[in-house]
């Protein structure tokens, strides 16, 4: 009876050992794994505009935090919203833990996937969506354009500025009405002139548009989205056309042409979504991109930066740092 007694206590006394190394080995395990981020995005990856900024932000991230620790997978040339439903649960169902629908047209799709995975955590371009596990954001382009608009006022020699519109709707009339009022500021004698052309991705279109403009006058364009790339062809065969651009560096597609450009940096934003979830956190709140939180930025291209004087370029800084501290407010839409 004695034997049996001690034959039972150690049969336990093992159990517990076995048990308490094997769960921390799995705990171990579990800590290790690397959180999984999927994008669905508009375009391409290399649009030079929209969804590159998104896939280079994310890259970035993974590039912090090491391939280990960040598994990154990306469904391009789905901005048709149903198809990237599809595409949505897909990466859900595959467990997971990130899934980003890179633009405002998702948000019925989003709300619709969101509510079937509760454990996944959802982001998009906007703020309809009221759900736990869902995290929405907006691009304040209008800050950023501000300064991009009082360059060109300054800088204009006909004062005839033209921009290259998409759609008349989300960051892109956001982005307008920042360069027009900034426009203003500095020249308020300055034509400012949109045409739109109904689409984010029709690059011909959007060339026929620029070279309208500078027909009618235009020294100095801008413009938003991946057709963009169609308008900045046009300017660089003109001498002393020049082009503002937006979301990334596009100096590389017209370096005798493009002056300066707004930066949209998603790892910023990307970031707070890995920390958000790292505590617990799966979504219900959303995040501005702004000046100040430094995930909007102005970058110059460096060889025509000749072009601005040292005074020209202190107003710019003097204002940026207003808008930054809140002492200089920028309309983000303007009737």
């Amino acid at each position: 009876m004695k034997f049996l007694s001690k034959f039972i206590m150690g049969l336990l006394m093992f159990v517990s050992v076995f048990t308490f190394f094997g769960c921390g080995k799995k705990a171990e395990e579990s800590s290790s794994e690397a959180i999984k981020i999927a994008l669905i995005l508009p375009s391409t990856i290399d649009d030079m505009a929209w969804s590159q900024a998104m896939y280079e932000g994310a890259k970035a991230v993974q590039e912090k935090l090491g391939e280990d620790k960040v598994e990154l997978k990306f469904s391009e040339r789905l901005g048709n919203p149903i198809e990237a439903g599809v595409a949505l649960r897909e990466y859900a169902s595959e467990d997971y833990d990130i899934v980003i629908a890179h633009g405002a047209q998702y948000e019925s799709v989003i709300s619709e996937v969101a509510a079937d995975f509760p454990e996944v955590s959802f982001a998009y371009g906007g703020y309809g969506v009221k759900a736990d596990n869902v995290f929405g954001y907006d691009v304040d382009a209008h800050e950023g354009s501000f300064l991009l608009g009082m360059l060109a006022g300054l800088k204009t020699k006909t004062n005839i500025i033209g921009i290259v519109g998409p759609v008349a709707a989300g960051e892109s009339i956001k982005y307008n009405s920042g360069f027009i009022q900034g426009v203003k500021y500095v020249n308020p004698e300055a034509d400012v002139r949109i045409a739109y052309t109904g689409s984010f991705g029709d690059t011909v279109a959007a060339g026929e548009i620029a070279r309208t403009h500078v027909n009618a006058g235009a020294d100095i364009l801008t413009g938003t989205s991946q057709q963009s790339v169609g308008a900045i062809k046009v300017v660089s065969q003109y001498d002393g056309i020049y082009w503002f651009g937006n979301n990334i560096d596009q100096t590389v597609l017209a370096p005798n042409s493009i002056l300066a450009c707004e930066l949209y940096i998603f790892e910023g934003l990307i970031s707070q979504f890995v920390e958000k979830r790292a505590a617990g956190v799966k979504g219900g709140e959303g995040f501005h991109m702004t000046l100040e939180n430094k995930m909007l930025d102005l970058t110059f291209n460096d060889e025509l930066k000749d072009i601005f004087t040292g005074e020209e370029l202190e107003k710019i800084n003097v204002a940026m740092d207003e808008i930054k501290t809140g002492s200089r407010k920028v309309e983000a839409i303007v009737k």
